[in-house]
């Protein structure tokens, strides 16, 4: 199985503080499959996070540990996200929400763990299909 990270539970499962800390916490120790995410959202994650160096490095050793993969962005991949940020710019779609779709598509991942359920509910992945949001 295959999930994309959004920047809310990639915050929560850091900062005990979060709400929904334990939730995210209790969804990683049972989810057994690959992790992707984008440099936009690793950028959101380390803003939020700023109020703690350690913090921070704990966001970045779950990239330098494996557990997230970053999807790297190239020319292409920044046409399709222009391209999405084009089509949902009355909702509107944000970079980092572009590149998570963008990775879907290039990925063909339908799972995404986020609490944007209102964004990455409408969001299409092609053939009427959405993505299936956790936790």
């Amino acid at each position: 199985m295959k999930i994309l990270l959004d920047t809310g539970p990639w915050v929560a499962l850091i900062d005990r503080s979060e709400a929904r800390h334990q939730e995210c916490v209790s969804w990683l120790k049972g989810y057994n499959g690959d992790i992707f995410s984008s440099e936009a959202v690793l950028t959101e994650v380390l803003y939020l996070l700023n109020f703690s160096f350690q913090a921070q490095q704990a966001a970045l050793e779950f990239v330098l540990a494996g557990v997230v993969v970053l999807v790297p962005s190239d020319v292409e991949s920044l046409k399709t996200v222009t391209r999405l940020m084009k089509k949902y710019r009355d909702f509107p779609m944000d970079f980092a929400d572009a590149t998570l779709l963008a990775a879907a598509f290039d990925l063909v991942i339908d799972h995404i763990a986020t609490f944007d359920k209102k964004h990455f509910g409408a969001y299409s992945l092609g053939n009427k299909k959405h993505f299936e949001i956790v936790p």
